[in-house]
């Protein structure tokens, strides 16, 4: 039989391999999109077209993991990946062979991983299952921290590859890594679900009903909304930005990616836990909404390389310390026949923002167009309005210690 240790070693694989996947798009697909006219609008809703899918797609994924299990969904979901960054690595000569527009093809392979993109909150709901309340923060800092590994490996191997083989090459090879995630799934990663834990499709509950589960939900939802919108500006005109101001490429924004990408590892994977001990949730997501707050202003008076990397740092720990706070809270709120159904919405509330976020700023950005010295500085600063919506909402948050409810007791409650 499984460990518990080992389970969460192959769940924080497949997070690390799928973030891998993501992270090497990052740097790329602004640039790559580039080559086939894409402005920088169109860039913006390149990037927010997967989450408006996962937005959609997320909670009736969350809804079918809790009803057949976590293990059947991640499978799905994969295969779903690897074949959609097949189809981004194949768009310019799926173009050539179809008479079609390339940047067509690149939007629905996007759509296509969107939608298939719920495994990240299936993997948390899979955490939930395995773990008290009270370990889930810190518990949910191990997929912070295979989010920071990815970020931080996935973008420096989309740039060397792009550098040295082909524009399409990285996409091949994030298909090539979601396929093996699934088998390592497949093989290794038993259900963690029991058939008592769950739901049947007379346990059906409206997002109402949801939301009244935790009290604190609806602003927990709130915060995280609004503090991924403002990220996921930053992120999206990330790669524009540094090419407008200093020139750099694929290759450059990897190397700066793995920078970031250490320390979110660093810092999920050992100062967070550490921190949880002796803070609560709600002031270490606090903390980390002033550092994402500071960056983004910061950001736009990069001088060079070093101001560069310090002010994108601050963005880094910033959202290292808010995504598994906020994650950590919603969870408590939930019993385990509910956690795939709160931590989806939880997902589709992420997604939302990554949709809206993007579009934002990628028209923004073409407000700076012709700036050189102020190109970036408009979706920046947006961007740090935008989080300072979401640190408000995490002032008026007031969560309880968790207390632990049957499952027989909790549809007791929701049901009128």
């Amino acid at each position: 039989m499984t460990s518990r240790r080992s389970k969460l070693f192959i769940i924080f694989m497949t997070v690390f391999i799928d973030l891998v996947g993501f992270g090497i798009v990052i740097p790329i697909l602004p640039l790559y999109a580039l080559h086939f006219g894409a402005t920088p609008t169109v860039n913006g809703w390149l990037a927010g077209i997967y989450s408006a899918m996962q937005f959609l797609a997320a909670p009736l994924l969350g809804k079918i993991s809790d009803r057949v299990g976590r293990r059947p969904v991640l499978l799905l979901s994969l295969a779903g990946t690897a074949f959609g960054f097949v189809l981004m690595g194949a768009a310019p000569r799926l173009a050539i062979l179809t008479g079609g527009g390339a940047l067509a093809w690149l939007f629905a392979a996007r759509i296509i991983d969107g939608i298939s993109g719920g495994n990240i909150s299936t993997a948390q709901a899979y955490i939930a299952d395995i773990t008290t309340p009270e370990e889930r923060t810190k518990t949910m800092g191990l997929i912070g921290a295979a989010f920071g590994l990815g970020f931080m490996f996935g973008p420096f191997i989309g740039g060397v590859l792009s550098h040295f083989i082909s524009d399409a090459a990285p996409f091949y090879f994030a298909g090539a890594l979601a396929a093996v995630n699934a088998v390592l799934v497949f093989f290794r990663l038993p259900e963690s679900l029991a058939h008592e834990h769950r739901t049947r499709p007379e346990d059906a509950a409206s997002l109402a009903e949801v939301l009244r589960h935790g009290s604190h939900l609806p602003t927990i939802m709130g915060a995280y909304f609004f503090s991924i919108a403002g990220f996921s500006m930053m992120t999206t005109i990330y790669a524009l930005f540094t090419f407008e101001r200093f020139g750099f490429d694929q290759r450059h924004n990897g190397y700066i990616f793995f920078f970031i990408g250490t320390i979110g590892a660093l810092v999920q994977g050992g100062l967070l836990r550490r921190m949880v001990k002796k803070m609560s949730e709600r002031s270490i997501a606090l903390a980390g909404g002033a550092f994402l707050i500071a960056g983004l202003l910061l950001l736009p008076f990069s001088g060079g390389l070093t101001t560069l990397l310090i002010f994108t740092a601050l963005v880094g720990i910033g959202n290292s310390f808010v995504t598994p706070s906020l994650n950590g809270l919603a969870s408590r709120v939930a019993e385990r026949s509910w956690q795939g159904r709160v931590i989806g919405l939880m997902q589709s509330s992420g997604s939302l923002a990554r949709w809206v976020g993007p579009i934002f700023a990628g028209w923004l950005l073409s407000l700076d167009a012709g700036q050189r010295l102020l190109y970036g500085r408009t979706p920046f600063w947006a961007g740090a309005g935008v989080l300072v919506v979401a640190v408000i909402l995490m002032l008026r948050l007031r969560v309880e210690p968790p207390v632990q409810v049957s499952s027989q007791e909790s549809r007791n409650e929701i049901r009128p």
